[in-house]
């Protein structure tokens, strides 16, 4: 961040590593598909470039961990962090598992691609004038975007109590998610303040990690850092 912002707190959206399932686009909610061998290598060197003492993960300057109950994202928990910093957390009670982080709920959409779940919706009648759209219509036996705005704005409500008294860096108030791509980017829309079927398009990588802050240290005036100034070296 720049110097004028020093200190603000932040949210790190970390994504668990490649699935078979992720690689074939796959909708993966519920079914446990473990991390590929790549998706493996993925986590452990963004957590080896990105989590660490005076790393943009700093674990001194974390205050919660929050991490989906998903087996990917708690491998991806696992391989991103040390096992120093993950009992250090653990002893302080900064890491919960929550099922607010979980991915969406895709119902009878579960283990299908995009275009087979289109083609489903037109055999049972729906979708006459426009294509599916999950930010818009949900899924059928699943979860609807307003379900998923509300587990996620509990999230957001909580830790912006962390943040709140802490804008300037006064105690440790960094935050990270380690979850899925479309609830990491359902909670960015919500963080910005956007409802779920707002045109946002964003991508977030397997792996890969993004960040979520706020302008001119305000707790109401909550952004997404596009790109991010690194330390200089001393």
């Amino acid at each position: 961040m720049p110097d004028k912002d020093a200190g603000t707190p932040r949210v790190f959206l970390y994504r668990h590593g490649e699935t078979e399932w992720s690689k074939s686009g796959r909708y993966t909610g519920i079914s446990e598909i473990q991390l590929t061998a790549d998706g493996v290598k993925q986590v452990t060197a963004s957590g080896k470039i990105l989590v660490g003492a005076g790393k943009l993960i700093d674990t001194a300057k974390l205050a919660r961990v929050y991490v989906s109950p998903r087996q990917r994202a708690k491998h991806t928990f696992d391989l991103a962090f040390g096992e120093a910093e993950k009992q250090a957390l653990k002893d302080a009670g900064k890491v919960e598992e929550t099922e607010r982080l979980a991915e969406w709920g895709y119902g009878l959409y579960e283990g299908l691609l995009t275009k087979e779940i289109r083609a489903l919706r037109k055999e049972h009648g729906l979708d006459g004038e426009q294509a599916w759209d999950i930010w818009r219509d949900g899924c059928e036996e699943g979860e609807s975007p307003a379900d998923v705005t509300a587990r996620i704005d509990s999230l957001i409500e909580e830790i912006r109590a962390l943040h709140r008294g802490n804008m300037h860096g006064e105690a440790p108030a960094d935050v990270v998610l380690i979850a899925h791509g479309h609830t990491l980017r359902a909670f960015t829309k919500r963080w910005l303040g956007y409802p779920m079927e707002f045109p946002l398009s964003m991508m977030l990588e397997p792996g890969a990690v993004g960040v979520l802050s706020y302008q001119h240290h305000s707790i109401d005036e909550p952004a997404f850092l596009v790109g991010y100034g690194f330390p200089l070296e001393k």
